[in-house]
């Protein structure tokens, strides 16, 4: 496939397209719809908006669409050829058209048994084989046969990566922690805040403490800052060793043998990915070597395996009754006809708290575009805001604004049926609040019920007039609940998959290339700039006033602290 070429002052067409101008005049005739009057009008919406997968249901029924407006969003997938571009991914064909790489994170959870071409070889041996490497491994660790430098089983283990090295593996173990080992403990340090790494390292033993250093081209700068530091506290802090010791302590998740050598990790101990695999679908490779640890390998190809699950549906199902592709084209509804500018994702399951942060680096990596595939300007908006947290905490920090707010926030509910911490009547509490957050956010009040409402509570009306308009809800906040059975490995693969063909489907619609990330390249740049001017203190490069003026601040408390401490 060929590199994209820049085309200067062209513009994408995407919005002069038939099925975008279909949608725009429907969007018209409809946008004033409410959800209430959809409900009563259709008392089996329910069962013709919602759909079942497994143990999961997407009950997408509370939606400002009616039966035209899916036809016509799917007739835009169509028409952006999503099926053929999924197919092109799953075959490894190099979709990622800037830097000229397959997009096979699917490979990598492939339990098929069927080949996976990249450039005419079949990519399944290599990846069996590094799933091998990682059991036997892990099971080491697990079971105290992988013996520290005093001879002691390791009891603490730290992951050292950023971004996709970090976040994901961290999000599973957090999902996961009912599947914990009981003797070992996952840490995860990203920042490169020296903080971080300094707190994590007060409350660890350098005998009983593994190092994952995860890392592509393993010279990411925070990440090698951070394993150099923790190296050097091993070394400082663990008596009488030598540097043949850091191979029993360190290990490496890289592509790059020649720097985890020279780091000093033992090339065995280093655990391989390939270029077709981006950093922020890479947990399901050695990447996610800490999760493998803490919830053994069984566990994490049961993930594999709920994630293969969904990879199989997104591949054989129509557009019309395919999860990820009907939660993407309502995604484009919402962000491209009715201009919302965000979406929330509020899991109501405290060991899912840290998937908004997930899906945040996922999505707004992937479709934080604005140019086209064809290197055009786009006309259109492309991916939105991501953000959320945990929904019950939510609903005392941010609800008001989804409830009240001038803004059209789309939302996802997730929740757990079963839960593995027997409290029934936090359960109880929990379902009633994800139940009822999604009613209200439809249902919303009006004047009248909300007379009704203070009259059967006995207020007098008279006494209550002025803050009658303050208790209005207008509703027709639209959300999507998913609801699972229990949030098992195979659930939690499966989930992720589904999130992972959302962005795919919707980087495809707008015509975007969702594997690359070069927005994040020039800061990087300007950053060596910088800290070469902070370390010799000279000023080297040019820069507006205000970055020169922040530099000089800088350097000069640092200055006056340094003199502070020589008196």
């Amino acid at each position: 496939m060929r590199p994209a070429r820049v085309i200067l002052n062209a513009k994408s067409p995407l919005i002069n397209t038939p099925a975008w101008l279909a949608l725009l005049d429907h969007y018209k005739k409809v946008k004033k719809i409410h959800m209430l009057d959809l409900f009563e009008k259709d008392p089996q919406r329910f069962e013709r908006y919602s759909i079942k997968f497994n143990d999961m249901l997407l009950d997408f029924s509370k939606n400002r669409v009616t039966d035209e407006t899916m036809k016509l969003l799917f007739d835009l997938a169509r028409q952006a050829r999503v099926e053929e571009w999924r197919d092109k991914m799953f075959n490894g064909e190099k979709i990622n058209n800037t830097e000229g790489r397959a997009v096979l994170h699917t490979a990598l959870r492939n339990r098929s048994g069927r080949p996976v071409f990249v450039d005419d070889e079949n990519v399944m041996p290599a990846v069996e084989a590094e799933l091998e490497k990682m059991r036997v491994f892990s099971e080491k660790v697990r079971s105290g046969q992988w013996i520290g430098y005093a001879g002691l089983p390791i009891t603490n283990v730290v992951n050292i990566g950023i971004g996709g090295s970090d976040l994901g593996p961290n999000m599973v173990c957090r999902a996961l922690t009912p599947y914990a080992h009981n003797n070992i403990r996952v840490h995860f340090v990203s920042n490169v805040d020296g903080t971080h790494i300094d707190q994590m390292l007060k409350h660890l033993r350098p005998e009983t403490t593994l190092f994952i250093v995860a890392s592509k081209t393993f010279t990411t700068q925070e990440t090698l800052t951070n394993a150099n530091t923790a190296k050097k506290w091993f070394l400082d802090g663990a008596g009488r060793v030598t540097e043949d010791d850091i191979a029993k302590h360190f290990v490496a998740v890289s592509t790059n043998e020649e720097e985890v050598e020279k780091f000093g990790i033992d090339p065995v101990n280093m655990f391989r990915f390939w270029d077709w695999v981006g950093g922020r679908y890479s947990l399901w490779s050695a990447v996610g070597l800490a999760s493998i640890i803490y919830i053994g390998m069984d566990n994490f190809i049961e993930l594999l395996e709920g994630a293969h699950e969904m990879d199989e549906h997104f591949r054989s199902e129509s557009l019309e009754s395919n999860m990820p592709v009907i939660l993407a084209m309502l995604g484009i509804w919402y962000g491209n006809f009715f201009n919302a500018e965000s979406s929330a994702v509020l899991p109501y399951d405290h060991n899912l708290r840290m998937l908004p942060a997930y899906l945040e680096q996922a999505d707004m990596e992937s479709n934080g575009k604005s140019v086209d595939r064809q290197g055009r300007q786009t006309t259109y908006s492309t991916g939105k805001i991501i953000w959320g947290a945990e929904g019950i905490n939510g609903q005392h920090a941010f609800y008001q604004l989804l409830h009240q707010g001038t803004r059209l926030i789309p939302t996802d509910f997730i929740a757990s049926i079963q839960s593995d911490v027997c409290l029934r009547n936090h359960c109880d509490i929990l379902a009633s609040n994800f139940l009822a957050q999604t009613e209200a956010l439809m249902r919303g009040r009006n004047m009248d019920k909300t007379r009704e409402q203070l009259e059967k509570a006995g207020i007098e009306l008279h006494k209550a007039e002025n803050r009658l308009p303050h208790m209005i809800f207008e509703g027709n906040q639209p959300s999507n609940s998913i609801v699972i059975k229990k949030l098992t490995p195979r659930a939690l693969g499966s989930l992720l998959a589904m999130y992972e063909h959302k962005i795919f489907v919707q980087g495809i619609v707008w015509n975007l290339n969702s594997y690359d990330q070069w927005g994040v390249e020039l800061g990087k740049k300007l950053a060596k700039n910088i800290l070469q001017e902070l370390e010799s203190g000279e000023n080297m490069h040019e820069h507006d006033s205000s970055t020169q003026g922040l530099l000089d601040w800088f350097r000069e408390v640092r200055r006056e602290s340094m003199e502070s401490e020589k008196q």
